[in-house]
């Protein structure tokens, strides 16, 4: 029991330092600049052309697969 009491207010302490430092990271301001690839090398999730606008026609499997 003396265990306890003795090593609690470190343990505490700690825990207290830790969730400071993370609610000050997640309460920061995002970064200015941005911190992903230039607009040209995204994928597109939709296949066609970006002019058209229109997806091609899917030219693999003729009936869908299952998941």
């Amino acid at each position: 029991m003396l265990w306890v009491a003795i090593l609690l207010l470190p343990i505490l302490s700690v825990l207290l330092v830790v969730m400071d430092r993370v609610e000050d990271r997640l309460s920061a301001p995002a970064p200015a600049g941005p911190r992903h690839a230039a607009h040209k090398r995204h994928l597109r999730l939709v296949r066609g052309t970006a002019e058209s606008g229109e997806p091609a026609a899917d030219k693999g499997r003729s009936e869908p697969r299952a998941a």
